[in-house]
């Protein structure tokens, strides 16, 4: 009775903008549905979806992309290929020997392209890892919640992964300060088998916390950090795209 990770959504009042750039810069198609813009993912890497929102904000979100590297061609390439998208480099205070490179994309969303070399993003694929400020509960909420075992958990970090690898989702450096308002990112899942309303029975045999009922079917609910997702019915998909990581 569980669940299946559609994608990582982020609102955004253009979409077609950062849906482009994100198009351009890993190679995907762009799928429009009833629930905005996505962009499939395939089978070990997330899926991403834009939907009507609130802008992003430098600074203001928990959740933010890592994209990996070959060597430092393929990043100098990453980077100049997204700026020509329409990214802009941004400083959210990274220090000046840090070999990543920090950029936002046209929706004002961070992201990083990592540096080549990095064995915990080894074999991960171009979207190496979404990474959230979080607690260690949430780490294994989610892991629990998805069969994603744990691939990283010492201190306060925390980390999981695919059994099938890909992009990994990692937690970490939340200081526990309240919401202001909902986060403008959030997780989108599935029904494993069909079967919504166990799904979210056992999203909330959990931890989780049920919050809304959309016209669409769509239940949204919080993690034990209070932070949103959505569980869509079966169907409110696109027909044809890609199985997501499970």
């Amino acid at each position: 009775m569980g669940s299946r990770l559609l994608a990582v959504t982020f609102e955004a009042d253009n979409l077609a903008e950062p849906a482009r750039f994100w198009a351009g810069l890993l190679g995907r198609e762009v799928v429009e549905d009833t629930g905005g813009v996505l962009l499939p993912g395939g089978d070990t890497q997330l899926g991403l979806r834009f939907v009507p929102g609130r802008a992003g904000r430098l600074g203001a979100h928990r959740m933010h992309l890592h994209l990996t590297s070959t060597d430092l061609d393929d990043q100098r390439h990453t980077v100049a290929t997204a700026i020509r998208l329409g990214g802009r480099h941004v400083d959210v205070g990274q220090r000046p020997e840090e070999a990543h490179v920090v950029l936002a994309d046209p929706a004002g969303y961070e992201f990083c392209v990592i540096e080549p070399g990095n064995g915990y993003l080894a074999g991960c694929g171009p979207l190496g890892e979404l990474t959230c400020a979080g607690t260690r509960q949430a780490g294994r909420f989610w892991s629990t919640a998805l069969g994603w075992p744990l691939v990283w958990d010492r201190g306060a970090q925390t980390a999981i992964q695919s059994p099938r690898g890909g992009t990994k989702i990692a937690w970490d450096t939340w200081d526990g300060t309240p919401k202001a308002e909902p986060n403008r990112q959030r997780f989108e899942l599935l029904p494993a088998d069909g079967d919504q309303r166990a799904a979210i029975d056992a999203l909330i045999s959990l931890g989780a916390t049920r919050l809304d009922t959309r016209n669409d079917g769509t239940v949204v609910l919080a993690d034990p950090d209070g932070s949103e997702f959505c569980v869509r019915p079966t169907g409110r998909h696109p027909a044809g795209s890609p199985t997501p990581p499970g």
